[in-house]
């Protein structure tokens, strides 16, 4: 019999973030540690993305020893019935889980078990026959034009020092002038700052595009270095917070929040939201989808053509206007 393990954060190697706990077989436990392992290493999957995928495995091995009644091993994983799968995402949607999350969890789980049957460890075919649940289309929430620009000339009058605001307005205006995710965005360094028309940016899974950066956006980010008390060194974080540090996510957040308080703005205004307004305000001005795909970073077109919804409105009011017999 083999021996029970726990694996544990500190059981971790290098460059593994997920918090992944699981009591039960040894082997199991080094073929979870191997498996994110890999992803982070191999496939250079974020940190947060391994912290996921680590945290949905976990979640299942956990059910599996109360549904199988004992601590799962390599043997049990291989002899698991689309039944068993089914009554795991049955008992996750009985505790809440959204759509969402429920089909993430299940690419998860076929990613580990790929990764078992690649090493040797453990085949089972019957995930395969186990429906995604299906997903409801979600479509970007963009600004409007006239919301894009009042949330640029405000943000910077809600900060509690003019530097500040400075910081603020030349994060919003790099959000919104290049589409930057807002991780990408914190992610640069003094050293980065674009000097000329282009920028590279380094995204998801470290991979890098060139986006192209306006004057305004240049002068915003000019004007917030030439306002700000701290001496940042080339590889120091570009935007800092109020002690010098790396500007943290949160207070992003916050300041946007009150942004949308003192212009009446949906929920649905959040940073990432300016990356949307870039993309559909880019193809209602006549963008092509390759080239926005290249300038968000996506992989698959079929992400980018999500804003072809987002713009369907607006291009119909442009036909109805310019078409004979529409205007008749």
């Amino acid at each position: 019999m083999a021996r029970p393990s726990r694996l544990t954060t500190a059981d971790r190697s290098p460059g593994s973030a997920a918090l992944l706990r699981f009591a039960g077989d040894a082997a199991v436990a080094a073929a979870c540690t191997g498996w994110l392992d890999w992803l982070a290493h191999e496939k250079r999957a974020s940190p947060h993305s391994v912290d996921g995928y680590g945290r949905d495995v976990a979640a299942f091995l956990d059910f599996l020893q109360g549904h199988l009644g004992q601590a799962p091993g390599l043997a049990d994983l291989a002899q698991l019935t689309p039944a068993d799968f089914r009554a795991y995402l049955a008992h996750r949607f009985d505790a809440g889980l959204a759509r969402s999350s429920a089909a993430r969890g299940l690419s998860a789980l076929r990613g580990f078990f790929r990764f078992l049957e690649r090493r040797g460890l453990a085949a089972n075919a019957a995930l395969g026959v186990v429906r995604t649940p299906r997903l409801p289309k979600s479509v970007p929430k963009a600004l409007s034009e006239d919301e894009a620009a009042q949330s640029l000339e405000t943000i910077e009058g809600l900060a509690l020092h003019p530097w500040m605001g400075k910081r603020d307005l030349a994060l919003l205006t790099l959000l919104y002038g290049c589409g930057l995710r807002l991780g990408e965005a914190l992610g640069l360094t003094r050293a980065q700052v674009p000097r000329g028309d282009a920028l590279m940016v380094t995204g998801k899974g470290n991979k890098q595009r060139v986006v192209p950066v306006l004057p305004i956006v240049r002068e915003a980010l000019d004007d917030y270095l030439a306002a700000c008390p701290f001496q940042l060194a080339p590889d120091a974080p570009l935007f800092v917070g109020a002690r010098g540090g790396a500007l943290n996510p949160g207070v992003v957040q916050r300041q946007v929040r009150r942004l949308r308080a003192a212009l009446g703005l949906p929920d649905t205004a959040t940073p990432h939201a300016l990356r949307h307004s870039f993309a559909t305000h880019l193809l209602g001005s006549g963008g092509d989808l390759r080239s926005i795909q290249e300038l968000l970073g996506h992989a698959s077109l079929s992400t980018t053509q999500r804003y072809t919804t987002v713009d369907s409105t607006r291009l119909l009011e442009i036909h109805r206007a310019a078409h004979p017999r529409g205007r008749a």
